[in-house]
């Protein structure tokens, strides 16, 4: 379960910015949307996070941000010495495009609270830490600093951290990050934190989908076709049934420059739905179905899975191509004691305004982000306006009572 997660100093983001999951003292839906985490300091959590924010506020660039800390976990360890980081930090603040990017992630696991970061630049990792609560006090597992005057990696290895600690700080390169190093080489104690991370996390970009390919795997798996149907069908789709066929598609492979792209003929399995009306049914290709359509079904198994497994889901404007009513229900399957029963998390950015219902959502879920006058991103929570219980959201965001409003000048000028 995440608790929060901040970020500093990456794309439009220059100050540090915090969103955290940490549910406030309301007991409003308490019994659905809270998940009991049995910890005396955070004994609450909330299952779900909406953002609100004008066009290129910084939305997409605070869920960016866990996708590419997922990242530097995952690849780190195996990218090469001397290969650089993709990566982009505030660029209208001549003192910090080259300072180093932040990140740090709070999750629970089995009970027990981990607090990991790093920062970084282009070129190397800077700083390096790892906090563990088993308790109220924290132990420090490691923190790593790199020293510019000595031009090498200072190492902090607290008592609690067991294993073969020289060889992975000597394997470390500047480049990668001593966790995921050292679960490279076999650290059983830093195995969880590098998992949660890597395996919890579930980013889609805005308008995109994961392939259908993911569908249509557990349409062929026990029990899976009747959880993708029944999916779908809870949506009012009107599909019944779906098969999987296999058929010829055009693959196309991109050469590296100078040389000629081809293209190749291949066997793919895809996905045919079955409508039934009074009158007939028929059998309808994927693209021969709504975007909506195609959109749902793609997102069908990613979502049934980490509702399953009590993972995390972050979506860009995850009512894209979706009718309101539908990116409720997704919301109240996160809600559902029923389908989310070990901790599932969402969090999506949205501009439908029609989900700003205190019905649907606690104060302390809803989010906004704009910019400040420095063209910074900042990102803030709902209850800082102390609403009222019964406020009209709605109406209360699009007035700029809680700020996140585009701004437009006068072209008749």
């Amino acid at each position: 379960m995440l608790v929060d997660f901040s970020v500093k100093n990456y794309r439009s983001i220059r100050d540090k910015q915090l969103l955290s999951l940490v549910a406030a003292k309301d007991d409003a839906h308490s019994k659905t949307h809270l998940i009991r985490t049995g910890i005396k300091t955070i004994p609450n959590l909330l299952k779900s996070t909406v953002i609100y924010g004008a066009n290129a506020s910084g939305k997409t660039n605070i869920l960016k941000a866990f996708d590419f800390m997922r990242g530097i976990v995952a690849r780190s360890a195996t990218s090469q010495q001397g290969e650089k980081f993709n990566l982009q930090p505030f660029k209208l603040d001549t003192t910090y495009i080259n300072h180093p990017s932040e990140f740090e992630i709070t999750f629970l696991d089995n009970g027990i609270r981990y607090q990991y970061g790093f920062a970084l630049t282009s070129e190397r990792i800077t700083e390096e830490w790892l906090f563990v609560y088993k308790k109220a006090k924290p132990q420090e597992w490691f923190t790593r600093t790199y020293d510019e005057k000595k031009n090498q990696d200072i190492y902090k290895l607290g008592p609690h951290l067991k294993g073969k600690r020289k060889l992975w700080v000597d394997t470390t390169r500047s480049n990668a990050l001593f966790l995921s190093t050292a679960v490279q080489l076999n650290s059983e104690q830093l195995l969880p934190v590098y998992t949660w991370i890597v395996n919890n996390i579930n980013f889609f970009n805005a308008g995109a989908s994961p392939f259908f390919k993911h569908s249509v795997e557990m349409l062929q798996k026990e029990n899976g076709k009747n959880e993708i149907i029944n999916f779908l069908s809870s949506a009012d789709t009107s599909i019944t049934d779906i098969d999987v066929v296999s058929r010829k598609a055009t693959v196309y492979n991109l050469k590296s420059a100078g040389k000629s792209n081809f293209s190749t003929e291949e066997e793919i399995q895809s996905p045919v739905f079955k409508h039934e009306t009074k009158l007939d049914s028929a059998m309808f290709q994927l693209e021969e179905e709504s975007m909506g359509t195609q959109r749902l079904f793609c997102l069908a198994a990613p979502i049934i899975e980490i509702l399953r497994d009590g993972k995390i889901l972050i979506v860009d404007e995850l009512d894209s191509s979706l009718h309101t009513l539908l990116v409720r229900r997704l919301v109240s399957l996160f809600h559902s004691s029923e389908y989310n029963q070990k901790g599932a998390q969402l969090i999506f950015s949205t501009h439908d305004t029609g989900l700003l219902d205190l019905n649907l959502f606690r104060r302390d879920q809803i989010w906004f982000v704009e910019k400040d006058q420095d063209q910074a991103t900042k990102i803030y929570p709902l209850s800082d306006f102390s609403p009222r219980k019964n406020e009209a959201l709605e109406k209360g965001y699009l007035l700029g009572r809680y700020g996140a409003l585009p701004f437009f000048n006068d072209m008749t000028n």
